[in-house]
């Protein structure tokens, strides 16, 4: 086959062979070079509308989006085939799965040999960051799934643009993935293909690869987000000196038209996409995107800490989400979205739960079927999602595509816990802050499998996306201070929007009330807000509540520190260090040993 590539482009000749050399091996029909331009997305997207992968929606409604159903066995992450390939087991640590690297190839050539007979493979050159800056890093992903092509012009930046700056550089993560259904023998294509008895998500942290074989679905498919900007990043940072972290972003400017900027790390099902695009409730007060998943960090000349989102676009959950809980999501996605797995109204318009006070009288449901509110199932799944560009979001910062990043004032962490924690403390310094982060865990609820209440701990939300040892990760986390002055870093809180009564009804109203939180932690970096000592830390002796329905009594309580709770979490934070054995930093214990003296 003659390859068609971009000459007037790129003369990248290590690009260019290691394309030459997947195609020799995934015999694709025809090889197509993303551009990404309009057209292309159109024609693209066209093409899935023919294949009976997207449904168009309602234009008036939805100008530009369409509708894509999954196959059922293929709906979100796998966990349990996702793997981290270092040359040493050790070094992907106690909380990644490991597979030996040459066993793991010499299994996966097996079946990229001839995946791609009678598809097209797209080759998608992308760049995590905007284009010009330092912290930004290129990469390439292959795929014969046009959907992860379309998804990639939404979620990265990504075509002819980054063949500039990547030039001739030999620096950029390969990325391979294949839907695993080669159209040979016969076989006829499905809306949705996959293979979901054989899939893999490999990464290979020394090499800087990433090989994603049998599903279609973002996570393990669009290997520009998790697998490269946290899994892959996590291992450059470490590295080169800088922090790939699990973080949203966002600018946060007071009545005094004073801005700075905070980075949070929270788990899933914290609020983390709904505080990044808040809608504050006190006047005066302004909250503006730069990100809603993911930041990359690093130490510049002038001692701070300052942060890029390496994304383009937002792919978040979608039930939940409503012009109550998030308004500007809800805008973000009037037109040019790419839904997938949610429900359809009767009027070629999109639904899922939460959306709305009351449910649809009839819907078609995220697998087609007729969906009426006595159904005995959601009608879109808990996973559907939307994709989106960025630059749609009405609450978009104006550094967004800023090449040098946005300086960071505060960093917060969160978790969703019933007791204990309270709303909101002040770490002391930043190893008590990286301690913080550390021990970070949320609760399980009914809705989950498992005990409910049971307390699952989550480091820096990274548990799942830190590409190495997660103890060596917190030793880099310690590390960061020696490459500034202490004094020029963030200062580190914890959050809890989640605290119950003993009634089981929770004390904070949280969504855009926590303007209220985030006002302290604004003056508290400008050590303008009175807190008190507590043996966790520092917490409010007060906050702003004019016009908030809250009593004396309840503040109390969602302030409160209790010693016998916090020793039980002593224990229980010991028990979550064991984990890491001998690679847990001793500073760590010896933060836990100074949080036992405090309790008494």
């Amino acid at each position: 086959m003659k390859i068609p590539f971009p000459l007037e482009l790129s003369q990248n000749e290590p690009l260019f062979d290691w394309v030459a050399g997947k195609v020799a091996l995934c015999r694709p029909q025809s090889v197509h070079w993303v551009s990404g331009s309009d057209d292309e997305y159109r024609e693209i997207a066209a093409q899935l509308v023919e294949n009976g992968t997207l449904l168009p929606l309602n234009p008036e409604k939805r100008p530009n989006s369409f509708l894509a159903r999954s196959d059922p066995r293929d709906v979100a992450r796998v966990e349990d085939r996702t793997f981290i390939c270092s040359k040493r087991r050790v070094d992907a640590g106690p909380t990644n799965n490991w597979r030996d690297p040459k066993a793991t190839k010499r299994e996966m050539l097996a079946l990229f040999e001839g995946c791609m007979e009678g598809r097209t493979m797209y080759v998608i050159p992308f760049c995590l960051g905007p284009l010009d800056s330092r912290i930004a890093r290129i990469g390439v992903e292959i795929t014969d799934s046009p959907y992860v092509a379309l998804s990639m012009r939404l979620t990265t930046r990504c075509g002819d643009s980054v063949l500039r700056p990547l030039g001739e550089r030999d620096d950029f993560v390969r990325c391979v993935h294949s839907v695993g259904m080669p159209l040979r023998d016969g076989i006829s294509d499905v809306p949705w293909p996959c293979d979901p008895d054989n899939r893999w998500i490999v990464h290979f942290p020394e090499s800087k690869q990433i090989w994603s074989y049998g599903s279609g679905y973002g996570g393990n498919a669009l290997l520009g987000k998790k697998c490269f900007a946290l899994r892959v990043a996590s291992v450059m940072a470490r590295d080169e000196g800088w922090m790939a972290e699990h973080m949203l972003i966002l600018g946060i400017t007071n009545p005094q038209g004073v801005k700075k900027y905070f980075a949070a790390a929270f788990p899933s099902a914290c609020g983390k996409t709904n505080l990044a695009m808040m809608t504050p409730s006190l006047p005066g007060w302004k909250i503006e995107c730069v990100g809603d998943d993911i930041a990359w960090l690093r130490v510049k000349a002038d001692g701070r800490l300052y942060a890029i989102n390496p994304e383009w676009g937002f792919f978040g959950v979608a039930p939940g989400t409503s012009y109550e809980t998030n308004p500007n999501a809800m805008d973000t996605l009037r037109e040019n979205v790419l839904f997938t797995n949610v429900a359809l109204t009767h009027d070629g318009d999109v639904w899922w739960e939460g959306m709305t006070p009351e449910k649809p009288a009839h819907l078609t449901d995220w697998q087609g079927q007729n969906w009426t509110p006595d159904s005995k199932t959601k009608a879109a799944h808990p996973n559907a999602r939307f994709t989106a560009k960025a630059l749609q979001c009405p609450a978009i910062d104006p550094a967004f595509d800023d090449p040098r990043g946005v300086p960071i004032s505060a960093i917060l962490f969160g978790g969703r816990r019933a007791s204990t924690v309270p709303l909101v403390y002040q770490a002391r310094d930043w190893n008590h802050g990286t301690f913080i982060g550390a021990t970070i865990a949320s609760e399980t609820t009914a809705a989950a499998s498992g005990e409910v209440g049971k307390v699952r701990r989550d480091p820096m939300a990274m548990l799942p996306f830190c590409g190495y040892h997660m103890g060596d990760y917190l030793a880099h986390w310690l590390d960061i201070p020696s490459k500034t002055t202490p004094a020029r870093l963030p200062k580190i809180f914890a959050v809890n929007w989640f605290r119950k009564d003993q009634n089981g009804e929770f004390l904070w109203p949280g969504f855009g009330e926590n303007i209220r939180v985030l006002e302290w932690i604004f003056n508290r970096t400008e050590n303008s807000a009175s807190a008190v000592e507590t043996p966790i830390g520092f917490v409010p002796e007060s906050l702003d509540l004019d016009g908030l329905e809250i009593s004396p009594e309840a503040m109390r309580e969602i302030l409160d520190v209790n010693r016998e709770n916090w020793r039980a979490e002593a224990d229980s934070i010991e028990s979550h260090f064991q984990t890491f054995g001998e690679h847990l930093p001793d500073e760590l214990q010896g933060e836990l040993e100074k949080l036992r003296v405090n309790l008494g």
